[in-house]
């Protein structure tokens, strides 16, 4: 007989290959993740033609390693879970290809999932139930995004990048200072040696009241920083300094997490003008820049500041996995969610619900 609500999950949305097995939402039984650093590191950032080949070539075996992990059988699933929205259409369409296939040939249900919402699950997996309402942030690669949410179901945008995603920043920014790919760990390492007093860089504010976020301001900084004010000679490109490197790092790493942490503190602040609902019960905090030590320690204080609960992915489901897509379909299953055959891949999240309007123009 199937193990209750057993659902196997599907993420390509980018350069993971990762399928899981999730009972119940938050019980994980296997979660592999095939990652495809080496494949784009020549180029210093992710090549969408190779993200989508390196998916195809191994999708199926990563579900051979999750079923066997889960100590699963395909006929013991009780549905199919994809991310399929936003992401790399190629990529994206890998994954929901191999979903649809087994929905299919199964014959169970299909739920595809929007994966910046699955980030903010990513919390709850392993770990306790999430308490609403809250306030989520994703902090990743492609998305900086600050939404309220009345319930996993139930959410709406306060703020996103206007540019740059932070992670996107962190990688450009490694890149300038000649870090290895992938830029984030490589950033945060090379920060650890530095002052991240020793260059001040401008945090972006927008306005006295906006929640958006926007780092390509910081990240020309920085590349003035290292090369110097323009014109730059054209026969000469000036290799950036390594001694200079860690206080660099460190100093670029501070001001990104601080324009952060000022809109999550000014969301908490103006929560009861953005909304209706009563305070903030969590601060629900997912993506892959969430592993940063020096952002999980900031939102660790401004968690305190406000009295609210911070609730933190575990490592492992930082980065984009297929667990916390399993687990937050499982509960559009229970409220009878679910798709047929036609569910397409979608380069762009749903249109969220409107926000009452209470900023000031930038």
């Amino acid at each position: 007989m199937p193990c209750p609500n057993l659902i196997l999950g599907f993420e390509t949305s980018c350069d993971e290959t990762a399928i899981a097995v999730v009972r119940n939402g938050n019980e994980v039984l296997s979660s592999v993740v095939f990652s495809q650093h080496e494949v784009h590191a020549p180029f210093a950032g992710v090549v969408p033609e190779l993200a989508s080949r390196a998916h195809l070539e191994r999708i199926v075996p990563v579900l051979e390693q999750a079923l066997d992990r889960a100590h699963c059988q395909l006929n013991q699933i009780d549905a199919l879970a994809v991310g399929n929205r936003p992401g790399l259409i190629g990529s994206l369409l890998v994954g929901v290809s191999a979903a649809k296939t087994l929905a299919w040939t199964l014959n169970r249900p299909l739920i595809g999932v929007d994966h910046i919402l699955a980030h903010l699950w990513a919390p709850c997996l392993e770990n306790q139930p999430l308490d609403f309402p809250a306030l989520g942030l994703v902090v990743s690669g492609g998305h900086t995004t600050l939404m309220s949410l009345t319930d996993p179901l139930t959410t709406n945008i306060l703020g996103q990048t206007r540019d740059d995603a932070i992670g996107e920043a962190f990688d450009k920014a490694a890149t300038m200072l000649g870090l290895p790919y992938p830029g984030g760990p490589s950033l945060e390492k090379a920060a650890k040696n530095g002052h991240d007093q020793a260059v001040k860089f401008p945090i972006a504010r927008l306005s006295p009241t906006s929640l958006d976020f926007s780092f390509s301001g910081l990240k020309t900084a920085l590349l003035y920083e290292v090369r110097g004010q323009p014109p730059w000679p054209k026969d000469k490109r000036e290799e950036p300094d390594p001694a200079c490197c860690p206080d660099r790092a460190a100093s670029f790493q501070k001001a990104a997490v601080d324009a952060v942490l000022l809109k999550v503190d000014r969301a908490l602040t103006q929560w009861h003008q953005l909304t209706d609902m009563t305070g903030p019960r969590s601060l629900l905090v997912g993506g892959g820049v969430s592993a940063n030590q020096t952002l999980r320690e900031g939102l660790k204080s401004l968690a305190q500041k406000h009295s609210i609960a911070l609730r933190l992915a575990n490592s492992e489901y930082c980065v984009d996995n297929a667990a916390m897509i399993a687990g937050l379909a499982d509960v559009y299953l229970k409220a009878g969610r679910i798709d047929d055959l036609s569910l397409s891949a979608s380069a762009q999240r749903q249109q969220a619900q409107p926000l009452k309007e209470t900023r000031e123009p930038s």
